[in-house]
């Protein structure tokens, strides 16, 4: 490129991103929408009449979009599966208001969840279904199968899932001055407020890569001739943008139980009078963590090897990338997904 096109390219940038409404528009992968539910809107990808090989349920977390799974075209996990010779469904919770404040972590493992793999399994005739989860969604993906070792899983794939809350840096001070106070001050907001707001959960995740937050106007001004990082860029700020709340019970219980009390890493989630014990796990487990993971830790997500003692295999891979970027990366696809696809296959 010579320097008039690199100046039109940049000027075409800056015009686009400032006043134009943007590089690229979101432009989600060919879907049809099997059912839609408050919290259970269910969509497959591909051709409205074909089932091509495996069935694939990918399950997000809470407090996050989506379109983790479907990012943008080339950053397109449903793509991937689909190109792969699968046939891959994404379960949508969609919004979180007021109104849920009183839902928990039994909403998604005894109803929401199994629900979504039962409709995959019976549209695929009966299959078994394999799971795909990314951070939270791996937590509830792993608490459904332990509690309802009846349903037809065929194997789980949990992708930037901590486990051992212990083991995150970021967590660490937060986590002291809890077991100092009893961690009331943790569920003030979500208590006053009925969840959290998806603000704080946007200023949050964005909290994570600050370094990248402040550098944001210099990554934008020396790149206005790349258009490609740009759409990139543009790609990840919709996506915080777009960020959920989280019900206020639900924190309540993800608070307590599982960031001051650690419980998953102990391998049993107490939960009032129920008590969820991962060692009824009975499926294959892969485990992939990112090693430029701001959120979940490589040594956090590790204890998945240690808990999931029933379960005929656990594999575990690290691989480069952050948090978001482990699953939906511009790199995932040579590093995150051929585990997954190497996985699936086997």
């Amino acid at each position: 490129m010579n320097l008039v096109e690199t100046l039109n390219t940049a000027t075409s940038n800056a015009w686009a991103l400032l006043f134009g409404g943007g590089l690229e528009p979101y432009t989600p992968a060919p879907s049809t929408v099997l059912s839609d539910e408050p919290h259970r809107l269910l969509r497959r990808y591909g051709d409205p009449e074909t089932r091509v090989g495996t069935p694939v349920l990918m399950v997000p977390p809470l407090a996050a979009p989506a379109t983790c799974f479907d990012l943008r075209p080339g950053q397109s996990l449903a793509e991937f599966l689909l190109d792969s010779g699968r046939t891959p469904y994404l379960l949508d919770y969609g919004t979180i208001s007021y109104a849920d404040r009183r839902l928990g972590f039994e909403e998604w493992f005894d109803d929401i969840i199994p629900g979504a793999i039962r409709q995959v399994s019976a549209d695929n005739n009966g299959e078994p279904v394999d799971v795909v989860a990314w951070c939270l969604g791996g937590t509830m993906t792993l608490m459904t199968a332990a509690a309802h070792n009846d349903l037809p899983i065929r194997s789980i794939v949990t992708v930037a899932t901590p486990i051992d809350y212990g083991k995150l840096p970021n967590l660490a001070p937060i986590r002291r001055f809890a077991r100092l106070t009893g961690g009331f001050e943790g569920t003030l907001l979500s208590r006053l407020a009925g969840s959290i707001p998806s603000p704080v959960v946007q200023a949050s995740f964005r909290a994570t890569a600050i370094e990248r937050e402040i550098k944001k106007p210099w990554f934008i001004a020396s790149n206005l001739h790349q258009t490609e990082k740009l759409v990139q860029m543009e790609a990840i700020e919709r996506f915080m943008g777009m960020m959920p709340a989280y019900p206020g019970r639900l924190y309540g219980q993800l608070w307590g139980r599982i960031m001051v009390r650690n419980d998953l890493a102990k391998g049993r989630l107490k939960l009032g009078d129920r008590t969820i014990d991962f060692s009824n796990i009975d499926v294959p487990v892969l485990a992939v963590a990112g090693t430029g993971d701001a959120i979940t830790s490589v040594e956090s997500a590790r204890k998945i090897v240690e808990i999931l003692s029933g379960a005929p295999t656990v594999q575990f891979e690290e691989v480069p990338g952050s948090h978001l970027g482990v699953l939906a990366g511009p790199a995932a696809k040579d590093t995150t997904w051929p585990h997954i696809d190497k996985f699936l296959a086997a």
